[in-house]
């Protein structure tokens, strides 16, 4: 389980105001300093310099940088297990303090850290190994039966076929998995999630962890936030939301016809971004980033896949075209599973809102049913998993009824769609944010013409 939260934060005490060692600050001092080399930050009312630690930091320096002259608490205690561990690191970069009159969090702050207390003594962050166990057994299986179907049946197009519906689900599944242990949601220590994250991402999926650390918790950070969140910051290609492609058109800004993009997204959307966008950008960031060793094992998957499927189909060309349509069923599978929840939502610019709200309007599940839990990797229970990114997911429908209550209490929307209209939902949203741009876009000519 989760340590427990301190109770208060009494702010500045008398002794730390007297010391020369601790520095007495208010947040709007705080909020100044936001920049790569001027980087602090609030948890639980002690003040950071984070401006050396962020190249350091696991999740990359950018989530950092995100939360600068922030108070951070529920990112910090969302994000980390094991605190103790963490808090080594941290003391050496403590500065300060808030002072006493603005230490009080708000009440739906305060009221969320006594929900998560209260769901850590209910054992919703404690790991079924079975369930992992299976889940990683399962996809196992599915590639094994790939290699069989082309081994004990040929490359008839029944068999071939069957066995490329196999390598994506076991590729897809992957996926997931990997998720669960980036987000250190599965062992204990934080040292073995980081180390089979890495094997899974790298050696059996062909990425790169540190791609994917790097790019994941800046989307948990600030989601559905423009140019902090990378999954929706895709300007060149697709406007979301209601704001940016308003500003976007009244500038005659854009490279496309976005009011067609809800047509051209199943051409450039779902088929392209794995085996086109990611590959190059995970090789951008593995080189750019020098990380010699991520090279290596990505490699590895690589050598692997043609040895394994190459003798079967053929050669090198056949199996990669077997990679390559791989590639674009899981594409499509992890495009449609993820963004049901978060295009058709609120996407904007960052309006510096407290943790819960920012992940209330960003994100939306969608319904339960064993499929759905199986073909989402549980994503279907996205609000839980943004609250809550270190729990393990076959927790989250256990947790969605105390989410629901405090979101009542609060009145705060807890969006629940059934599966096939959350899919509908994203062409829709992206038909309406095309418009958007549209009108913005023939209301400037109009303005222009008017003034000639």
């Amino acid at each position: 389980m989760a340590p427990r939260v301190p109770e208060e934060d009494p702010g500045c005490s008398d002794k730390e105001i007297n010391s020369k060692s601790v520095q007495c600050l208010t947040r709007e001092e705080v909020s100044k300093h936001k920049k790569p080399d001027d980087l602090w930050i609030t948890i639980h009312g002690d003040v950071f310099n984070v401006t050396a630690w962020s190249k350091k930091h696991p999740g990359g320096p950018k989530v950092l940088q995100h939360y600068g002259g922030e108070d951070a608490t529920i990112a910090y205690e969302s994000f980390h297990n094991q605190k103790e561990l963490v808090q080594r690191y941290m003391k050496v970069y403590k500065i300060g303090r808030i002072v006493e009159d603005e230490s009080k969090q708000p009440e739906v702050i305060e009221d969320f850290l006594e929900l998560r207390k209260e769901l850590e003594l209910k054992g919703l962050f404690r790991t079924n190994v079975l369930f992992y166990l299976a889940h990683f057994v399962h996809l196992i299986v599915m590639e094994a039966l790939a290699v069989f179907f082309l081994w004990y049946f040929g490359t008839g197009w029944l068999p071939w076929t069957v066995a490329l519906l196999l390598a994506s689900a076991a590729q897809a599944q992957g996926g997931w998995l990997q998720h669960d242990f980036g987000h250190l949601s599965v062992c204990q220590s934080s040292k073995w999630n980081h180390t089979i994250h890495y094997f899974i991402v790298n050696v059996m999926k062909g990425a790169s962890a540190y791609w994917w650390n790097t790019r994941h918790f800046q989307h948990h950070a600030k989601p559905n936030v423009y140019l902090k969140d990378p999954d929706i910051t895709i300007p060149y290609v697709f406007l979301l939301g209601d704001v940016i492609p308003v500003k976007w058109g009244k500038k005659k800004w854009g490279k496309l016809p976005y009011h067609w993009q809800h047509k051209y997204f199943y051409i450039l959307g779902p088929p392209l971004l794995l085996p086109i966008y990611f590959h190059f950008e995970i090789v951008y960031y593995i080189l750019r980033n020098k990380k010699w060793m991520e090279l290596f094992t990505t490699l590895s998957f690589y050598l692997r896949f043609h040895f394994q499927f190459a003798p079967l189909l053929g050669g090198f060309w056949p199996s990669f075209y077997f990679y390559f349509l791989i590639r674009v069923i899981e594409s499509h599978w992890f495009v449609w599973s993820t963004q049901i929840s978060h295009v058709p939502m609120n996407i904007d610019l960052d309006k510096r809102r407290d943790w819960v709200s920012q992940q209330l309007i960003a994100t939306c599940n969608a319904h339960q049913s064993f499929l759905a839990d199986w073909f989402l990797g549980h994503l279907n229970f996205q609000i839980e998993h943004h609250l809550f990114p270190t729990m393990p997911r076959h927790n989250f429908w256990k947790a969605a009824p105390y989410v629901k209550r405090f979101c009542k209490k609060h009145n705060l929307t807890y969006q629940n769609k059934p599966v096939f209209t959350a899919f509908a939902d994203v062409p829709r949203s992206l038909k309406v944010s095309g418009k958007l741009w549209n009108d913005a876009w023939r209301e400037a000519d109009l303005s222009r013409t008017k003034k000639d």
